[in-house]
């Protein structure tokens, strides 16, 4: 299938705390022309069954979602309830704690791993993981945290969430791993990455210097199906407003 571009809620989770705002704002994402979104950071108290009715009111579905480690490990029935009442197949993972961080995080996140991923296959769902910038941080075996992780655990139970701008800010290529995790990134974030007064910041898809004629090829060849345009700081500018300039110059790109 051709690899659609959503919407990261994260994005304008200042904006979807209750659900009058969420409703509201999930307008405004159809408006934009998306027509898919990931749910993350939007209000604990707002009912999954008021969201999915949102979401076909606003002829939106749900792809992704981030919810918790910690959620999956000990309210896991309950996790894929609510991913079930979203329609989603693929719920991910935003990090995990500095419990984790090293190789032996890795081996007891890989021990505990399996069972839940095999939960969520028998529900027709994967699982990814989604990297910051930490997880490029060098282990004694030389190898990177986050190489480690994809080396270490199989396919079958971690997929990928590359996030392209910490990719770039963990001093990596996001066109290398996207080709290194070729076949394993189902969802992908698509986050643009500027400079200012110069410091690395933020920026709308296209408004940075990443390379998105090369991501954008990579993610084809390696059949990524969904890139979720997240921009984690909007510094002051309206959060709709940044995702409907990322729409507009990813589908001068040719994407949609």
């Amino acid at each position: 299938m051709a690899m659609k571009i959503g919407a990261q809620l994260y994005t304008c989770r200042d904006v979807t705390q209750t659900a009058d705002d969420l409703a509201e704002t999930l307008r405004t994402v159809a408006q934009i022309g998306y027509t898919t979104v990931q749910i993350s950071g939007i209000g604990q108290d707002i009912d999954p069954k008021d969201v999915a009715k949102m979401l076909t009111e606003n002829e939106l579905t749900c792809m992704a979602t981030h919810m918790g480690w910690g959620d999956f490990l000990t309210r896991l029935d309950e996790v894929i309830e609510k991913n079930k009442v979203w329609g989603c197949p693929h719920p991910a993972i935003g990090g995990l704690g500095e419990e984790y961080r090293g190789a032996d995080g890795i081996r007891r996140f890989g021990d505990e791993l399996p069972p839940v991923a095999e939960k969520l296959a028998a529900e027709g769902m994967d699982f990814s993981y989604h990297n910051h910038a930490h997880e490029f941080v060098r282990l004694e075996c030389g190898r990177t945290w986050l190489a480690a992780l994809y080396e270490e655990i199989d396919a079958e139970y971690l997929k990928a969430e590359i996030d392209t701008y910490w990719i770039q800010a963990g001093g990596g290529s996001p066109v290398a791993w996207l080709k290194k995790c070729a076949g394993r990134i189902p969802i992908i974030h698509f986050k643009d990455m500027g400079l200012c007064d110069g410091q690395q910041v933020f920026a709308e898809i296209g408004e940075g210097n990443l390379d998105w004629p090369g991501i954008i090829q990579a993610c084809r060849d390696g059949d990524c199906q969904y890139a979720f345009i997240e921009q984690d700081d909007c510094y002051g500018r309206s959060p709709l407003d940044c995702l409907a300039t990322s729409y507009r110059n990813l589908e001068a790109m040719g994407l949609s």
